[in-house]
């Protein structure tokens, strides 16, 4: 999550044409404040380019952000996507479509964990309360954090790294297992030659 102080550094990563801006004092404070993303093919094609993405020929988030207390808003959501990212081997094409659900909860009276011995909170979707919530910014951050990290096509295999210096006997993965050793050790045994 973005806390307010990084907001100015995460929305120069949002494509001006998918800033949706809400001014929480503008904000229904009684009933939810409904919403639907579904930007154009240009928008996509520059929310793509912030992301590394070959493609993004569908991109959606639609839901709610409902008052919670006196100050606090929760934004619940679900983000559909049909994403083509590089393989991370051949860098050839890889299609795959996302769907995550979104929770935020903006919270009014905020407190910045302190010390050099911080906890991660249990509760992971909290953040402060900025002045303006940027719906476009949250959709980013969410399909960020929904990518696969490390796509593959179909077939793409890293293959065997051979570092082994001139007249040494590689160091194959078969012997870095826990018990290749041992193996080895009882098949001699068996076989005393």
């Amino acid at each position: 999550m973005a806390h307010q102080n990084d907001a100015a550094d995460h929305d120069s990563e949002v494509p001006e044409s998918f800033r949706h801006p809400l001014r929480v004092a503008s904000l229904a404070t009684r009933k939810p404040t409904r919403f639907k993303l579904d930007p154009d093919a240009a928008t996509r094609a520059a929310v793509a380019e912030t992301l590394g993405l070959i493609e993004l020929p569908r991109l959606r988030m639609k839901g709610e952000l409902t008052p919670s207390g006196s100050r606090d808003f929760t934004l619940k959501a679900v983000l559909e996507a049909s994403i083509v990212q590089p393989c991370s081997v051949t860098l050839a094409p890889v299609p795959s479509d996302l769907k995550e659900d979104v929770v935020r909860r903006f919270v009014a009276d905020w407190h910045e964990p302190e010390g050099d011995d911080v906890e991660m909170p249990e509760d992971d979707s909290a953040e402060p309360l900025p002045d303006v919530i940027d719906l476009g910014h949250v959709a980013i951050e969410a399909l960020a954090l929904a990518l696969p990290l490390y796509p593959r096509a179909p077939g793409a295999e890293l293959g065997d790294v051979n570092a082994t210096p001139p007249g040494a006997e590689p160091i194959l993965e078969s012997d870095m297992k826990p018990f290749a050793g041992l193996a080895a050790l009882k098949a001699k045994l068996e076989n005393p030659e």
